[in-house]
């Protein structure tokens, strides 16, 4: 089973694939949004494979954020770093 995990888009790299620089820490660091064009630096998308699928609205990311971090499955958002 794959799941897609939250992230946010801090930067955009335009280009025939647009590419998507993330907030480091869920995710591999960048990912394609050509199935998402309409996203934007700040947004918060769901990536499968390398690929945006889906944009979310911030309080769906910090739900599903919240969820995975309970299961500890990923760091909880705000969380410091092992280290530290």
């Amino acid at each position: 089973m794959c799941v897609a995990v939250p992230t946010r888009i801090v930067a955009i790299e335009a280009g025939p694939l647009p590419m998507a620089r993330l907030e480091p820490g869920t995710v591999p660091a960048t990912c394609c949004l050509a199935y998402v064009p309409e996203a934007q630096v700040g947004d918060y998308v769901l990536v499968q494979h390398g690929f945006a699928i889906e944009v979310l609205d911030a309080e769906s990311a910090a739900l599903s954020l919240a969820a995975f971090a309970e299961l500890g499955a990923i760091r909880a958002p705000g969380a410091p770093d092992d280290a530290d």
